[in-house]
């Protein structure tokens, strides 16, 4: 992601929340075929569209300083970006692992600076957002940071 791209304003709430339910059908179907029931990206695809809700959400939490919202906002930007590590028009769905890696660097970069009610009360996932977290981070932290917007994300918590 360019710096450029830094600069556009973030997507309306309206377009927040088409991309959110195009991204739960898009991946439900995919997770429903033969392709992602034998992905390896199979575990972080599934938490694409919570991860994106989390993000939304935590941008409008007056709790949030705006340096954090700054990274939050390049979350969200990254899960748009039409170009990124794995393109979603040439992967399909599985192309929203790096995006979950993104997100999950991000909301643990948040676990470790606010306490964990104010994440944590904005998850509409299934499990538990700490083990989810947790799991996700293990593998997809060390990845992450070698991302672009990994590399941003590390520019905002210094």
């Amino acid at each position: 992601m360019t710096n450029e791209n830094l600069k556009k304003p973030l997507p309306s709430e309206e377009d927040q929340r088409d991309f959110y339910q195009k991204l739960r059908y898009k991946i439900q179907n995919w997770v429903d075929s033969k392709n992602g029931k034998g992905s390896k990206f199979l575990k972080y695809v599934l938490f694409a569209p919570d991860f994106f809700h989390l993000l939304m959400k935590m941008m409008l939490d007056s709790r949030i300083d705006s340096k954090s919202k700054s990274m939050i906002g390049a979350g969200i930007l990254y899960f748009f970006a039409p170009v990124d590590l794995l393109p979603e028009a040439i992967m399909g769905p599985a192309g929203f692992a790096d995006d979950v890696v993104v997100a999950v660097y991000i909301v643990n970069s948040l676990l470790n600076k606010y306490p964990k009610e104010v994440v944590t009360s904005h998850w509409a996932g299934d499990e538990d957002l700490l083990m989810v977290v947790s799991r996700l981070a293990s593998t997809g932290n060390k990845w992450a940071s070698r991302l672009p917007a990994g590399k941003m994300v590390k520019r905002f918590l210094k």
